[in-house]
């Protein structure tokens, strides 16, 4: 039986194909439904990247700083949001090589802590953006801790704290089903889920639902994202895998292997929204990391599907 025949089976092992070429750190993979493009950062190449599955075009821009996401502006063509160091600013881009010009700056955060930057970010079922910081990075892996935040910001424009004391914000996703926030503070090695409340974008009641060590599990928790029946898909970063997790019964589900050791981020994409984007990262810590490692990989026949990305929304 040839696999094309064999993919429809949902208990047959997920495909996977490296779909660019390296970069350093990949991360804040953000699927645009109605391009049909994928978008994401190098965070130390200081490059914004695009890639367009359906002509295999990859482009990049360098920009003047460190970007850590980059999602679309609704209403505004080839406008983005990116985050810069500690701004957030908003970048023009048609998506052709070296084109992105910057607009002006949105937000700055984090001012009692000049060396942190932004890290993980995404937009939420309303189009608020956000957003949570890091300490800085004074060796490779190595991190001033506890001086990260997690932020919204709001259309007008206004800062938000939601959350302070965090080593490395990552895995932003909601359930608007359940009205829950799911988030990881890295270092913790833990998913928290919060009670969340669409309408004015506020969360509470935090409280772990999934724990590394419940499960043998190394590494840490990095970027996430949630499929239609309520399961979170995570990075496993120096864990070579992504984890298919249950965040309501803490269950992990699945375990899919990743050729690179930093898997970083991963969310759903393609035309029905069933593939599974996923950056990883290339950092020598040590020890060289060969390709296909900074690669963004894609994950086909894993029987379940996301939801779209939403883009933020600025007045």
């Amino acid at each position: 039986m040839s696999c094309k025949c064999v993919l429809k089976n949902k208990q047959m092992a997920p495909q996977l194909q490296a779909v660019t070429e390296p970069v350093w750190l990949g991360e804040g993979p953000h699927w645009d439904h109605n391009e049909q493009a994928l978008y994401f950062v190098s965070i130390f190449d200081e490059t914004i990247h695009k890639y367009v599955p359906e002509t295999g075009k990859h482009t990049r821009s360098k920009l003047d700083g460190k970007p850590t996401f980059i999602i679309p502006i609704e209403g505004k063509k080839h406008h983005f949001v990116v985050g810069l160091n500690r701004l957030v600013v908003e970048i023009q881009w048609t998506g052709e090589d070296q084109t992105a010009r910057l607009v002006r700056t949105v937000a700055e955060v984090d001012q009692d802590n000049p060396n942190n930057r932004f890290n993980d970010a995404k937009a939420d079922p309303r189009g608020r953006l956000f957003a949570g910081t890091m300490g800085h990075e004074y060796e490779p892996g190595k991190f001033d801790l506890k001086k990260g935040s997690l932020y919204r910001i709001d259309p007008d424009g206004s800062v938000h704290r939601l959350e302070s004391n965090i080593d490395i914000s990552n895995g932003l996703c909601w359930d608007l089903q359940r009205s829950a926030f799911y988030f990881a503070d890295s270092f913790e090695y833990t998913i928290r889920r919060y009670d969340y409340d669409v309408e004015t974008g506020s969360i509470a009641n935090a409280k772990t639902v999934f724990k590394y060590s419940d499960h043998g599990l190394e590494g840490i928790v990095d970027g996430m994202t949630i499929d239609t029946d309520g399961n979170l898909w995570v990075a496993n970063f120096d864990g070579r895998q992504v984890l298919k997790i249950d965040p309501r019964g803490g269950k992990l589900l699945q375990k899919i292997p990743i050729p690179a050791l930093q898997v970083t981020s991963v969310t759903f994409g393609g035309p029905d929204l069933d593939q599974l984007y996923v950056t990883s990262a290339s950092m020598n810590r040590g020890e060289e990391q060969l390709p296909p490692c900074g690669s963004t990989f894609r994950l086909d026949g894993l029987g379940v599907k996301g939801h779209p990305n939403v883009n933020v929304r600025l007045q």
